[in-house]
């Protein structure tokens, strides 16, 4: 079944299609697609931000490795770079400071008639990816590749089975969210 789907890229795209359809739906559920609480979030008076993707990010990783695992997914981690990661950083961290959203939550917001999201952050978008393709031959000589770390993860950098590092992981960010659920936050 899955060598067959493999092999037809229509079918991939149509359930990629339908699966960011669906994200969107539930960021916009969430709560995540409004400014209002983005904002509060990079002020730290409303922790739902952090609430949805944390909980995401627990149940991708444990989702993820257990396919993995049963061999139904393979994982093929990109090598990454000091460099690279700091100006991903500041590129995304300037445009969701200026304009109060991430790539996912603008979709969303879009998704949901946000005019703000529609002209800024699309706009932003496409100039920020113009910008970015005419400037990557100088990028990749001077800044891309500095600090390059391969596709190094956390269990191959301490030699140990990925669960020694998910577990304890995903424990850590549950509690986190109970307490921020206790707090008020």
């Amino acid at each position: 079944m899955y060598t067959t789907l493999h092999s037809r890229k229509n079918v991939q795209l149509g359930i990629g299609h339908l699966i960011g359809i669906l994200f969107g739906f539930l960021l916009q559920k969430g709560g995540v697609t409004r400014y209002e609480v983005i904002i509060g979030q990079l002020l730290l008076t409303d922790f739902t931000v952090i609430k949805v993707m944390m909980t995401a990010v627990v149940t991708g990783k444990i989702g993820v490795h257990f396919l993995q695992g049963i061999g139904k997914a393979e994982l093929h981690p990109k090598p990454g770079s000091l460099g690279s990661t700091a100006l991903g950083a500041l590129v995304f961290g300037v445009g969701f400071g200026l304009l109060g959203y991430c790539p996912g939550t603008m979709v969303g917001a879009v998704g949901q008639g946000s005019l703000d999201a529609l002209f800024g952050g699309v706009a932003g978008l496409i100039i920020g990816a113009g910008l970015f393709s005419e400037m990557y031959p100088a990028l990749e000589k001077r800044v891309l590749h500095k600090g390059d770390f391969g596709d190094l993860t956390l269990p191959r950098l301490f030699g140990v089975n990925p669960w020694v590092i998910i577990v304890p992981f995903a424990i850590g960010i549950v509690a986190f969210l109970f307490w921020v659920e206790k707090s008020g936050l």
